[in-house]
C-alpha cells in the first residue's frame, strides 16, 4: 500500500490520493529533483503480478509519451520501483467535466463549442499517430480555471500499428459512450473516439445522457439499434450546423462519420459562422444498420416481433413421458462421462505430469560450463545459442539469466535459454540540439536510457518546433550505461493571449498578433460613447488563455456614434 511521504523511485515524494481506477490509483507527488508537484499513477497491487495488465499499462506509458499537444495531459516519466509500476504525469489543479456538468446542468452552445474544438484538436495529434483513446467521456476531460481544456488518461489507448494490439476486441470504455462497434464486439477504430466525442456533446449542450436503461446491456443495445434523440428537441432553436455535428458523429455506420479528429475539429472551426447557422440537415449515405450486433444479441437476446410463447404448463402423455425417461438416462451417462474426463484432467494428469517437472535453479553469476552443467544435472536441455546482455552487476561472460526465470518448474528435458554478460557496455552521447525528441527518445530508451522531457520557456516559442531539443543534461561524448538517466530540454509553446484591452494595443497590433500566431481575428466595431473610439474594450479569449493554432477570437473595437444629418441635432 502505497503511503503519505513514502518516494517512488527515491524521487517522487506521495503527498495524497487524489483517485482511484479500475487498473490503477492516481497520486499527488512531489517530485524532489525538479521541484514541481505531479501526478503519480500505480498500477493497483493485484495486477502487478499480472503479466497482461502490466503490458497494458506500459502502453498506456509508450503510448501516451509520445504525444505531445497543449490539450493533452504530458507523461513525464514511466518506471518500476520494488515491483510498482507507475508512470508520473503533469499534474492539473482544474475540474472534470462530469464536475461542471452536475454544478452548471448544462453549457452553452459557445461554450461546448470550444470545448469540443481543444478535445478534437487534441485528439487529432494522437489519431495522427494512429493512437485510439477508447474511453472519451466528461470525467476523463479536465478544464482549467483559464478555459484550457485537456484529456486525460490514455490507461486503454491502442495504437493501431502495434501488432501485440490486433487481437483486442474487448469492450473497455463507458458503457453511456460506447461506439455501435464496440458494443457488438469489434475492436474500436479511429472514429470509435469520434462515436464517443458526439455523445459527449448532446450530453454538455443539453445535460442529459441520450441513452438510459436499467442495465449495462440494455443502454448499448441502444447504442446499436436507436438512433440519437434529436437535439432540437430538447434545444429548439440550436444551429443546424451543431445538430449537424452530432448527426455526423455518432452516426451508427462508421462510414458516415468523420474519418477522424481533425476532420471533426475541422467542422467545428467553422460551425459557429452565419452562412452556417441554416445549413440544410445531414442525412446518412450510407446504410445506418451496417454492423454486426449477434455477440451482443448472444449476450441479451431479445424475443423476435411476433414469436410465439411457450405455455406456462402443459399435460404430459404416458408415451411422452417414457421419452423423457430415456433421454434423462442418456444426459445422466453422459454428465457421468463428462465428469469422469474432467476428474482425469485435473487430477490424474497433473498427478502424473508433476513426477516429471522440475524447478529451473538460479545459475546467475556462474560461468556458462557451470550454469550448463547444474542445468543438465536437473534434466533440462540448454540450447547452444545464448543471448548477450548488458550488464551493471554482472561481471563480462558470467550468466545473467535464464529463460524459463529461475524458479519456476518445466518439465524434464525442456529448453533453456542462457542470458550472458556483456559487462557494463557504455553508450555515447550525441549532440541532440536541434532534433526531434521524439526520435532521439526512441533511440536512446532502445539502448537501455532513461529518458525525462522537460518543457522550458523561451523567449521566442516561434524560433523553435515544437518536439525541437534546445539542451541535453548530458554533454555530446560522454558515455553512459544501460540504466542511466539523460534529460532532454524542449520549448514550451504554450503561448498566452495578452490582455488586448489594456490601452496598449491597437488594432493593427491584434492583426499581427493574429498573423504570427496563425489565427483568425474577427473585429467588431461597436458604436458607444463610453470608450474613446478605436479603444479594444472587449476580447473572447481572456488574458492568460492558451493560443491554440488555426483557432479564432474576437474584439470588440469602439467608434464614435454616429450623427443622423436630418435629425436638426447640431
Amino acid at each position: 500500500m502505497i503511503m503519505k511521504g513514502q518516494k517512488i523511485s527515491d524521487r517522487y515524494q506521495i503527498i495524497k490520493s487524489i483517485g482511484e481506477g479500475g487498473m490503477a490509483n492516481v497520486y499527488l507527488a512531489y517530485d524532489t529533483i525538479l521541484d514541481r508537484n505531479v501526478a503519480v499513477k500505480i498500477l493497483r497491487g493485484e495486477l502487478a503480478n499480472d503479466e497482461k495488465f502490466v503490458r497494458r499499462f506500459q502502453r498506456e506509458a509508450l503510448s501516451a509519451s509520445s504525444l505531445s499537444n497543449p490539450n493533452i495531459v504530458e507523461v513525464y516519466d514511466v518506471g518500476e520501483d520494488n515491483g510498482e509500476f507507475y508512470i508520473v504525469m503533469e499534474y492539473i489543479e482544474g475540474r472534470h467535466l462530469k464536475a461542471l456538468l452536475k454544478k452548471r446542468g448544462k453549457l452553452t452552445v459557445p461554450e461546448v463549442v470550444d470545448i469540443m474544438s481543444q478535445i478534437s484538436s487534441g485528439l487529432s495529434v494522437a489519431h495522427d499517430s494512429y493512437i485510439i483513446h477508447r474511453d472519451i467521456k466528461p470525467q476523463n476531460i479536465m478544464i482549467l480555471e483559464n478555459g484550457l481544456v485537456k484529456i486525460t488518461d490514455f490507461g486503454i489507448a491502442m495504437a493501431i500499428n502495434a501488432t501485440q494490439l490486433t487481437q483486442t476486441n474487448s469492450v473497455m470504455g463507458s458503457v453511456h459512450y460506447l461506439p455501435p462497434e464496440q458494443a457488438s464486439g469489434k475492436g474500436a477504430t479511429l472514429q470509435s473516439d469520434i462515436y464517443s466525442m458526439g455523445i459527449l456533446m448532446y450530453e454538455l449542450l443539453t445535460g442529459k445522457l441520450p441513452y438510459k436503461g436499467d442495465n449495462a446491456i440494455e443502454i448499448a443495445l441502444k447504442h446499436l439499434k436507436e438512433p440519437v434523440p434529436s437535439i432540437k428537441d430538447e434545444l429548439p432553436n440550436i444551429p443546424q450546423s451543431i445538430e449537424n455535428i452530432i448527426l455526423k458523429a455518432t452516426a451508427k455506420n462508421p462510414k458516415n462519420r468523420y474519418e477522424d479528429a481533425r476532420e471533426m475539429y475541422d467542422d467545428l472551426k467553422t460551425c459557429m459562422d452565419d452562412r452556417r447557422v441554416n445549413e440544410a440537415k445531414y442525412i446518412y449515405k450510407y446504410p445506418e444498420n451496417d454492423y454486426d450486433d449477434t455477440k451482443m444479441l448472444k449476450i441479451a437476446k431479445e424475443k423476435k416481433i411476433g414469436e410465439k410463447e411457450e405455455p406456462i404448463a402443459k399435460k404430459i402423455t404416458g408415451d411422452e413421458l417414457k421419452k423423457e425417461n430415456k433421454l434423462l438416462i442418456v444426459l445422466l451417462s453422459i454428465f457421468t462421462g463428462i465428469v469422469v474426463i474432467i476428474t482425469s484432467i485435473f487430477v490424474l494428469i497433473p498427478y502424473m505430469t508433476n513426477k516429471r517437472q522440475a524447478t529451473v535453479p538460479d545459475v546467475s553469476g556462474l560461468t556458462v560450463e557451470k550454469a550448463v552443467k547444474t542445468l543438465q544435472d536437473e534434466g533440462f536441455v540448454v540450447l547452444d545459442k545464448q543471448e548477450e546482455v548488458s550488464s551493471t552487476e554482472v561481471a563480462e561472460g558470467l550468466v545473467v539469466k535464464t529463460n524459463p526465470a529461475a524458479g519456476s518448474k518445466r518439465k524434464k528435458d525442456s529448453e533453456i535459454t542462457l542470458y550472458v554478460s556483456l559487462g557494463d557496455t557504455k553508450i555515447e552521447i550525441e549532440n541532440y540540439v536541434g532534433r526531434s525528441y521524439l526520435e532521439v527518445k526512441g533511440a536512446l530508451e532502445a539502448l537501455g536510457v532513461n529518458v525525462i522531457i522537460e518543457k522550458e520557456e523561451v523567449d521566442n516559442p516561434l524560433d523553435y518546433e515544437d518536439n525541437e531539443i534546445i539542451s541535453q543534461s548530458i554533454e555530446p561524448g560522454e558515455k553512459v550505461s544501460e540504466g542511466d538517466t539523460i534529460t532532454l530540454v524542449i520549448p514550451k509553446n504554450e503561448s498566452k493571449y495578452p490582455n488586448f484591452t489594456d490601452g496598449t494595443y491597437s488594432v493593427e497590433d491584434v492583426e499581427d498578433f493574429a498573423e504570427t500566431y496563425g489565427l483568425t481575428v474577427e473585429v467588431e466595431e461597436v458604436e458607444t460613447d463610453e470608450y474613446e473610439e478605436g479603444t479594444i474594450f472587449y476580447q473572447s479569449k481572456p488574458e492568460g488563455y492558451t493560443i491554440i493554432a488555426d483557432s479564432s477570437f474576437k474584439i470588440k473595437v469602439a467608434v464614435a456614434v454616429s450623427i443622423d444629418e436630418d435629425s436638426g441635432l447640431e
